[in-house]
């Protein structure tokens, strides 16, 4: 079975589930795990980066939670704002209602790895056994080495980081996932040469296919996984037994 790990969805012209359903029927993926979408419009990422806008930050959770109702191809996962001092309570109630793991978000909220806020909601999804899926933020306390540290630091808890780390080739973040029994890095964006790579050094159990729709289009990102010279297992493994294994999915 092939899953989508990493996709958004919002109620938007551009993010909408109805459309994102399509596109995975089109792309063969029998599965989705999706996240709140649209707090950055990632059709204007300029002008966020330039300061001419600032994200939404109020996560579309209710979305997310009346998608997954509306498609058994769907999974949950919940965003909160580790800044926000209700954080803890709000990740409890998602988790009750059935999502399955935590997005943060350094681009849109100004939070830090290493930040308490940030430690009580890793210990949270440890002792709950759900995982916490981030990028990085590109900035002193949410790069890659802060967010190694907190995978450090609570090895109880299983940690995504986007895109391979990011930029071209993230040789931190591939030692690291080889390193670590709870670091686990998700393909969407990464460059095939650095996917490639970091499948020999980490193993394919540490490799989960993601797509960053609607940023990126599930076939698309794909078909990198597909070129890659692996065995059947092997690309198994990337494609849905590790998002599932990590989700306790049936």
């Amino acid at each position: 079975m092939i899953i989508d790990a990493h996709a958004h969805v919002s109620p938007t012209t551009y993010g909408a589930t109805e459309q994102y359903l399509k596109v995975l029927r089109q792309s063969g993926i029998e599965q989705a795990v999706i996240c709140p979408g649209a707090m950055l419009d990632v059709r204007k990422m300029s002008e966020y980066v330039s300061g001419q806008k600032k994200p939404d930050a109020v996560p579309k959770n209710d979305y997310v939670s009346q998608s997954v109702q509306s498609s058994p191809m769907l999974i949950g996962m919940a965003c909160v704002d580790p800044c926000d001092p209700q954080a803890v309570e709000k990740l409890e109630q998602y988790l009750e209602q059935g999502f399955r793991g935590l997005m943060v978000s350094p681009l849109v909220h100004k939070f830090s790895f290493p930040d308490d806020n940030m430690a009580a909601l890793a210990s949270l999804c440890g002792e709950r056994g759900v995982p916490i899926i981030s990028h990085n933020g590109w900035r002193p306390g949410a790069n890659t080495a802060d967010y190694v540290l907190l995978a450090k630091k609570f090895p109880r808890t299983n940690f995504i980081l986007e895109h391979m780390g990011a930029l071209p080739t993230d040789v931190e973040a591939a030692n690291a996932a080889a390193e670590l029994d709870n670091l686990f890095l998700e393909t969407s964006l990464g460059s095939y040469l650095h996917v490639s790579e970091t499948v020999k050094k980490t193993g394919a159990s540490k490799v989960i296919f993601g797509s960053e729709y609607p940023l990126s289009h599930p076939a698309l990102e794909l078909q990198k996984v597909f070129l890659l010279p692996l065995s059947d297992r092997e690309r198994e493994q990337i494609l849905g037994g590790n998002i599932r294994g990590l989700l306790h999915l049936a």
